[in-house]
């Protein structure tokens, strides 16, 4: 008997063999807007806010353009670390924050500022943390858990607080921002997978901003939308125009409920990061002016400011005034940042262990000789970046 292995013929493609394969063709994925571009809007799709509540979400995007450029100043005079801005997302990062209750947990990835604000973390202790200075008890204070630096590794944490949560019965849910890099990663899957897996009241935002850190989106996925992902671990899926803030709230607040209800929901922001990646980053090296200003036509505050003019709400809005109370406050937050007591260097290996193993001691005393051989080093050190 011959027991080699015998080449396997592919069926021609002409042959019917009764194989439908699903493809990306059989989806329809609807963008939901709710003001367009123009400052037109569909009136059924107005959130239930009043006018109050409608001018409020005007004031919280403006603290995040006028706080990301404040910050950035900051970083480029040496007296904050590096700093990762939100321009041109402002839509996506306040909608979203203002759909959530106070005891739900947000999972930061960097660029959400204000909905971090507008939960309870204090203006100050966000400064500290891009100085160097992260204080768990503060962050957790507001329900904010520590930020993503390593591009997707909170959202399988955020599925876990979530499960934990409805084990706890609470009535909240775990809210993790993330950015469409964060999707081509092993983490976006296990959190995925796990939340359909666990019914965990959880909602994950990814904020599509075009480029994870240089790529582009359509050279790190083929899939056609961001969305369309959570039908495959059992997850409802919405897309938004992540530059309408009324879109977003709809979108979150509906997410919310659901994930509420033991259906966790991936929704897809479709905005633009019209600023660096962070602020080591030069974007001019991978994308074309005309694409930027293709985007900064669909500001998101000039698009909101279009609604509220043609809904007769604008007149009661003072924006200078706004601006000056803004500016004030960041000047109070840098303030108190400059204030915050000074820090020694042992703290950074003390912490690690409940005892100090010999390895973390001989690397300290390394560092306080270095020190000592290194003079402007330990004045650099002490002269930690002022706001």
């Amino acid at each position: 008997m011959d027991d080699s292995p015998r080449p396997v013929t592919p069926a021609p493609a002409s042959v019917d063999t009764g194989v439908d394969p699903l493809s990306q063709g059989d989806l329809e994925i609807e963008t939901y807007r709710v003001v367009r571009p123009d400052g037109s809007f569909d009136a059924d799709r107005v959130p239930d806010l009043d006018d109050d509540e409608l001018r409020d979400l005007y004031r919280w995007m403006l603290l995040q353009r006028v706080y990301d450029d404040r910050a950035t100043k900051l970083q480029r005079r040496g007296r904050l670390g590096t700093v990762a801005s939100g321009r041109g997302q402002e839509a996506s990062i306040v909608g979203s924050g203002y759909a959530l209750s106070r005891d739900d947990w947000i999972f930061p990835y960097g660029r959400e500022a204000g909905a971090l604000l507008m939960h309870g973390l204090s203006m100050r202790d966000l400064l500290l943390y891009w100085r160097g200075i992260e204080d768990a008890s503060r962050m957790e204070g507001a329900n904010v858990f520590g930020m993503a630096i390593s591009i997707g590794s909170h959202i399988p944490l955020a599925t876990g607080k979530a499960w934990g949560m409805r084990l706890e019965g609470q009535d909240a849910v775990a809210f993790a921002n993330l950015g469409d890099g964060a999707t081509s990663t092993g983490a976006f899957h296990e959190g995925m997978n796990f939340a359909g897996v666990l019914g965990a009241p959880a909602v994950f935002f990814c904020q599509n901003n075009q480029y994870a850190i240089s790529l582009p989106f359509d050279e790190q996925t083929n899939a056609e939308t961001v969305a369309q992902k959570a039908l495959a671990y059992g997850l409802d899926g919405i897309r938004v125009d992540g530059n309408d803030v009324l879109a977003v709230y709809n979108a979150v607040s509906t997410a919310r409920e659901r994930a509420l209800d033991g259906n966790p929901v991936l929704v897809e922001a479709v905005t633009y990061r019209r600023g660096a990646h962070t602020t080591s980053d030069d974007p001019t090296r991978y994308r074309a002016d005309d694409e930027v200003d293709e985007w900064k036509e669909r500001d998101p505050l000039e698009r909101y400011q279009a609604f509220l003019e043609e809904t007769g709400r604008w007149d009661a809005i003072d924006e200078e005034a706004i601006r000056e109370e803004i500016e004030e406050e960041f000047d109070e937050a840098v303030d108190a940042a400059d204030a915050f007591e000074e820090r020694g260097i042992e703290e950074i290996f003390e912490y690690l262990h409940e005892e100090m193993p010999p390895e973390l001691k001989r690397q300290l005393e390394e560092f306080r000789e270095l020190l000592e051989e290194r003079p402007d080093m330990d004045d650099y050190i002490e002269r930690r970046p002022k706001g």
